[in-house]
């Protein structure tokens, strides 16, 4: 064995290397960092639905007096998550998918630690379960990508890796993988949406993250699929027009979302401007009470991720006819109100309101038309058909489906670009790359 070693030196110098803690050490706070990620995104969801559980226990199903308790529980809800918000938790607003795009693009550490750090960690996912639990129309999909992008990143600062960007790419995914139980959906996501200049070079984190985070929560809850298993096939010759219609009108719906969560946005970071503090919990006590009127005239449908309604269609029970366009106004209200919370849950409920009323239209099964409503409408909103198509084949474990969701999401996402030309997720990043500039010249002119 010496001899070989004399003879192949590079045999010495690999054996030296691999037994070196500087190249062991970031590999183990890379993967406890990704196993983390697993972990909490497992809490997250527990914790998010006991919140959902305990606000409709609070306002009863039997028609009495607590049923209007949310004409003050949920403005109250709305001012107080974005009083800390804006306290003690900056950044941690809104979705969490355009911090951890915008982290990507910044080149200082100290900047992304105003968007990606583990303060914002906590203050994400006791804000967005206090949103929940005050009946707010948001997700925990979004923010988990936050919390593994900023998990990802603080693992890089103790490991002493130099591949931020990378790992921001790698948390993210492992986010999304880890809170739907859809790892393939996670790298499609990273690649399509989260870096939109991907580079090949990170395969091997994003991979590594995704599977070691998939692995963490499916120790702790197994395998399953997040909407259960559809058994409704897309039929050739009779759904092809259902194809079309979901596709073209989810697509339209879901860029008027976007279009009009980012003017609204827009106007209203322009009006806090002289009063950031008073006018935003202004704006959220506003928000919050129209999102509780519209949940008590939905009949409670419309509170919370979404998710119960959006199952109940992909097993077949078809929706109110008028639910996706209260869905649709409570997940706008809440995305503006400036609050913690996501919208991928939200807009899965939307779109799968939209194809159960179009197959009410055409006649088709619910359960087909909800996840083509699903496809089309998710495709327009976020404007990334491959994430869109492949999250649902794998939140509903039918890839029967495959060619009809495929068309529904690239005619919604074709139909979206024509209507708005940002992509949302994109256009709102810019608003925290700018913050991070403004802090910056702020700071060099002191």
């Amino acid at each position: 064995m010496a001899g070989q070693s004399r003879k192949y030196p590079f045999l010495r110098r690999s054996r030296a290397m691999w037994g070196s803690r500087r190249v062991w050490q970031p590999r183990l706070v890379f993967w406890a960092g990704a196993i983390s990620i697993g972990l909490i995104s497992v809490l997250f969801a527990v914790l998010a639905d006991k919140a959902q559980a305990l606000f409709h226990v609070m306002i009863g199903n039997d028609g009495g007096w607590r049923f209007y308790l949310p004409l003050i529980v949920t403005p109250a809800g709305f001012v107080l998550c974005a009083w800390l918000a804006y306290a003690f938790f900056p950044g941690s607003q809104g979705s969490g998918i355009p911090q951890a795009i915008a982290a990507r693009h910044l080149r200082d550490d100290d900047d992304r630690s105003h968007i990606l750090s583990l303060r914002l960690v906590v203050g994400k996912i006791v804000l967005t379960i206090v949103g929940l639990f005050c009946g707010a129309s948001i997700g925990r999909e979004g923010p988990t990508v936050q919390v593994g992008a900023s998990l990802m990143l603080q693992a890089a600062r103790w490991g002493g890796m130099a591949q931020a960007r990378g790992l921001i790419l790698a948390g993210s995914a492992a986010g999304i993988a880890a809170a739907f139980n859809t790892p393939l959906a996670g790298i499609v996501f990273a690649i399509e949406e989260m870096g939109r200049t991907y580079e090949a070079r990170t395969n091997g984190l994003v991979l590594t993250a995704v599977i070691l985070a998939g692995l963490a929560s499916l120790g702790l809850v197994g395998n399953y699929t997040y909407f259960g298993v559809s058994r409704d096939t897309i039929s050739f010759a009779a759904d092809w027009p259902l194809v079309i219609a979901c596709g073209v009108i989810g697509g339209g719906f879901g860029a008027l979302f976007s279009l009009l969560a980012l003017k609204a946005t827009r106007r209203i970071r322009r009006w806090h401007a002289l009063q950031p503090l008073w006018r935003a919990l202004l704006v959220a006590a506003v928000c919050g009470l129209a999102v509780a009127v519209i949940g008590i005239v939905s009949g409670g449908l419309t509170f919370g991720t979404g998710y119960a309604q959006a199952r109940s269609a992909v097993e077949g029970a078809p929706l109110p006819w008028f639910f996706f366009a209260e869905k649709f106004a409570a997940g706008l209200l809440s995305m503006i109100s400036g609050i913690p919370g996501g919208i991928f849950a939200p807009s899965l409920a939307v779109g799968a309101g939209i194809g159960s009323s179009l197959g009410l239209v055409f006649g088709s099964s619910a359960g087909v038309a909800a996840l083509l409503g699903m496809a089309g409408y998710f495709a327009g909103v976020v404007q990334a058909p491959m994430t869109a198509f492949v999250i649902i084949l794998e939140m509903t474990g039918n890839h029967d489906n495959v060619i009809g969701l495929m068309l529904a999401s690239m005619l919604g996402y074709g139909t979206a670009r024509l209507i708005s030309h940002e992509p949302l997720y994109h256009a709102l990043s810019r608003v925290f790359i700018a913050e991070a500039i403004r802090r910056r010249r702020a700071t060099l002119e002191i």
